[in-house]
């Protein structure tokens, strides 16, 4: 449905009983974000803050909290953001199935932005610490904005056309940051407000920057969007509200979004950075403290009857899962235009997105070969690690669809079955040393640097995974506690994983006599808690791949190195144990823990939510 603003998207929903409201007093300080936190994995509604503690301004979260919800948000533009998607692709399908796209010319119509005088979200100033001071977890380094819509225009280009609307992190209190008069911003060099602030470094002149919040939950799914440079959010988020952006235009300042809820304006001296962080990331982790550019802020605008949304980010599964969903509905067909032998890619949410990518490719270059080798998959995960986010993949795995066509690639413990029953770990791995990773990832050498892995299978199936611990099995000292994770996958636990007092080689060097025992255990995963890694699926993917850096965490039984080639003839072994360079794990305030429980309880006022 085309909303004309946040109010208007809430009342739908109440009206539905897809949002609950709640009168008691809520504190945004680590309450409100451990409620949605609850509501969230329970599948739970909609919740409207109506009183926040120490602020005027009501707050609402998990709009997107499940798929349904989503979808209903966007009910009458998904369908036509989808032909407009397979036009891209093709656009004879036009001329093919005119019918199908009987409704192109109405979104078509909407794709523009529309420049205003004046418009609601200016209705009303005021200050920084009039805004809810909503923290997530415990160790935070202040308040932050978790739905912003950071927009900047290139300086060398101005207009909308080469503008951005990005959803970066915003640190608005804490540290410091000089109260009511800075703000942190959080955000990569390689995104494109990065690529503004190189501009203005080069001319020498700051950055104007506005950070919108609320309105109409289409622009907010804009923000998120991993749009090419040079494709405006604002036309995305046109076509999906099913109604022109009006954009304030005033001579000298930058545009502002006329139907947000809350907009900050100011510049960005793109000479000064101060210390942000930290931050509960979506990792599961903290974010530590960094140097990151830093935003004057001139104005703080507000309509009337101003609501403001918010999220918490943490360990996955979280609201933003369903953005990575709807985003995969959207755009996953276009993926092999862009990246030609790409059959499917899965950015796997519970392992915190980067880390981990799964894909399933072509492998087509020599058809008449006895037996199927990874080849073209090679090129392809190159041109995949070559792509915007995809970039900050840590570990890439990928197989040939011609070995198992109907493999679904979201069927993750099929996806593990098929690639550990035929890789080769003499052959199959791939490192990249030395290189970038994602800056929130800790399990590096350094911030933003790492190493990458490229696990590439094909071929006919070389053995059977086990589902029982072998009986002549026996660890090293120091190592215990083995549990089955997945067919094939054994994970061995180990204390002092923060001390290096256990070493991986000397536990590699020790079972390598056992390498023939243990064929049918090709993956081994050393963890801290054996139990909690084994429990559920979930677990596994996040020990495993946040906590590992691969080029320093895999060995393996029987390893070599051949014409600077590693592999290994036995089984491989990562070491996803906490080291003592790691950010510390997200952990819940007991006291606040306490509290919410008596709200749940029955008469309180969340009673049945969760």
């Amino acid at each position: 449905m085309g909303y004309r603003s946040l109010a208007e998207t809430v009342l739908d929903l109440e009206k539905t009983r897809q949002l609950v409201r709640i009168n008691t007093e809520i504190d945004p300080c680590l309450e409100a974000a451990e409620i949605q936190r609850r509501v969230y994995l329970a599948g739970g509604p909609a919740l409207l803050f109506a009183r926040v503690k120490g602020c005027s301004f009501p707050m609402v979260s998990n709009l997107f909290g499940t798929m349904e919800r989503t979808r209903f948000l966007f009910r009458d533009s998904l369908e036509a953001v989808r032909h407009l998607v397979e036009l891209k692709i093709d656009p004879s399908q036009f001329a093919k199935r005119p019918w199908r796209y009987r409704g192109l010319p109405r979104t078509l119509w909407s794709m523009w932005t529309r420049r205003v005088r004046t418009g609601p979200v200016v209705q009303h100033e005021t200050t920084l610490d009039q805004l809810p001071q909503l923290k997530s977890w415990p160790n935070d380094g202040g308040p932050f904005i978790t739905l912003p819509q950071v927009y900047s225009e290139h300086p060398d280009h101005p207009g909308f056309k080469n503008s951005n609307l990005g959803m970066y992190r915003v640190q608005f209190g804490g540290n410091d940051f000089i109260p009511n008069r800075e703000v942190g911003l959080h955000y990569q060099i390689h995104r494109s407000v990065g690529v503004h602030h190189a501009a203005a470094v080069r001319r020498g002149e700051k950055l104007p920057v506005n950070i919108f919040v609320g309105g109409p939950p289409a622009m907010t799914l804009a923000a998120v969007m991993p749009l090419p440079e040079g494709l405006s959010e604002l036309l995305f988020g046109a076509a999906l509200g099913r109604r022109p952006i009006r954009m304030i235009c005033r001579k000298g300042e930058l545009p502002i979004y006329a139907d947000a809820d809350f907009c900050i304006s100011g510049t960005i001296d793109p000479q000064r950075t101060k210390m942000e962080g930290p931050f509960g990331d979506h990792l599961g982790y903290y974010s530590l403290q960094h140097p990151f550019p830093v935003l004057e802020v001139e104005h703080v605008y507000h309509r009337t009857g101003a609501i403001w949304p918010f999220t918490v980010v943490g360990r996955p599964p979280q609201e933003d899962t369903s953005f990575g969903e709807i985003i995969h509905e959207i755009t996953g067909p276009i993926i092999p235009t862009v990246l030609p032998g790409v059959k499917a890619i899965h950015a796997v949410d519970a392992a915190g997105v980067h880390p981990l990518l799964l894909a399933i490719g072509s492998e087509r270059y020599v058809p008449y070969a006895a037996e199927r080798t990874p080849q073209e998959l090679l090129t392809t995960a190159n041109a995949i690690l070559g792509q915007g986010q995809l970039s900050l993949a840590k570990y890439l795995l990928i197989v040939a669809q011609e070995d198992q066509p109907e493999l679904d690639i979201h069927e993750m413990p099929a996806y593990f079955r098929h690639l550990l029953e035929r890789v080769d770990w003499q052959n199959d791995l791939h490192f990249q040393t030395r290189t970038t990773m994602d800056t929130l990832d800790y399990s590096g050498s350094g911030f933003n640097q790492g190493s990458k892995v490229v696990i590439a299978a094909a071929g006919a199936k070389k053995r059977d995974l086990a589902m029982e611990l072998p009986r002549e099995l026996r660890l090293p000292d120091g190592f215990r506690q083995p549990r089955i994770a997945l067919p094939g996958v054994l994970v061995i636990e180990t204390p002092n994983g923060r001390t290096g007092e256990t070493s991986l080689e000397r536990f590699c060097t020790a079972l390598s006599a056992q390498s023939k025992s243990l064929g049918s255990f090709p993956l081994i995963v050393l963890v801290d808690d054996s139990e909690f890694a084994a429990r559920t699926l979930n677990n596994w993917l996040w020990v495993t791949f946040t906590r590992s850096n691969p080029a320093v965490d895999i060995s393996g039984l029987e390893s070599f190195s051949q014409d600077k080639h590693w592999g290994c003839r036995g089984s491989l072994v990562i070491d996803a144990r906490i080291k003592p360079h790691h950010a510390p794990p997200l952990i819940e305030d007991p006291a606040v823990t306490r509290r919410v429980d008596e709200h749940a309880a029955r008469g309180g006022p969340l009673h049945g939510l969760f």
